[in-house]
């Protein structure tokens, strides 16, 4: 397929790559970050649309999709896909796919779950909303940047599997990092506990996949002084974006809330910013009860 990728940052730079190595024609555009290998750079993001069979987006917030959506729906061809893989509010999602449909042009919002190393892997796990034809142009791209795509359902749907999602990840992860504070303070090992939980109802891929402590269980970015594999700024805009959609469907989601809450004091107001997700362990071990 000839694709244009708008948006090569930490996670949108290898997916293109790997679409490249596949064989693809990859034009990409990026305000700031630099042209992956096998991607040829164009000077904007409606020249990088122009002609594809397929665009895909990679950008940080609702607000900015839409403005990009402005720049390269009319520069794209009847027929086309827009394929947004970013991680936006539900609302957006729907407004751009509604404008695309407006021109002949098919939508698919599909965010991913596995963060930068299952973007440089081709592991993530797609969760798409839009039509199944439009799904079925898509699906060979899926199959080369991740392990798994499922259709949620109509446009929007996939936003809604991502919030939801990751506002179970960001209150299962604090309550692991809480449980190993505690297993410190009561004198119990901390491979001994992973032990234990890994194998027991404790099990969760907080626990077992991500081991939010060092030396313990699989290697994880706790491993790695708690550089981000999934930064807890990203996590504070994801617990957000439930919250926003709680609110509009009118859900009661108190962990949800909490968890929000949490992640926002460690990340604008103590050192959470830049560091993984997972860092919540450190910030806990070093508080006493409230």
């Amino acid at each position: 397929m000839k694709i244009g990728f708008i948006g090569l940052g930490n996670m949108g730079a290898p997916m293109a790559a790997n679409l490249a190595k596949a064989g693809h024609a990859v034009t990409g555009f990026d305000l700031a970050a630099p042209c992956p290998e096998g991607v040829t750079m164009a000077d904007s993001a409606a020249a990088a649309a122009k002609g594809q069979d397929v665009v895909i987006t990679m950008l940080p917030n609702g607000a900015i999709l839409q403005k990009v959506a402005d720049e390269i729906l009319p520069a794209m061809d009847k027929g086309a896909v827009h394929l947004d893989c970013s991680t936006v509010d539900v609302d957006s999602a729907r407004a751009v796919a509604e404008q695309a449909a407006g021109m002949g042009i098919g939508a698919v919002d599909a965010p991913v779950s596995g963060g930068v190393g299952g973007a440089t892997a081709g592991t993530l796990t797609f969760m798409a909303g839009g039509s199944e034809e439009a799904f079925a142009k898509v699906k060979p791209l899926f199959d080369i940047m991740g392990q798994k795509a499922v259709h949620c359902g109509a446009a929007g749907a996939g936003q809604a599997a991502k919030i939801c999602n990751n506002m179970i990840l960001g209150a299962t992860m604090i309550v692991t990092c809480e449980a190993f504070a505690l297993a410190d303070k009561l004198g119990l090992d901390r491979e001994k506990m992973f032990d234990v939980v890994s194998t027991s109802s404790g099990y969760s891929w907080s626990m077992n996949a991500y081991c939010p402590a060092p030396g313990v269980g699989p290697k994880s970015p706790a491993d790695n002084d708690y550089k981000p594999g999934f930064a807890a700024d990203l996590m504070l805009k994801d617990l957000r974006l439930a919250q926003q959609a709680a609110e509009a469907v009118d859900a009661d989601t108190p962990m949800g809330t909490r968890a929000a809450e949490l992640y926002a004091a460690f990340v604008e107001h103590e050192d959470g910013a830049g560091r993984d997700f997972s860092a919540m362990l450190p910030r806990l071990t070093k508080r006493g009860r409230a």
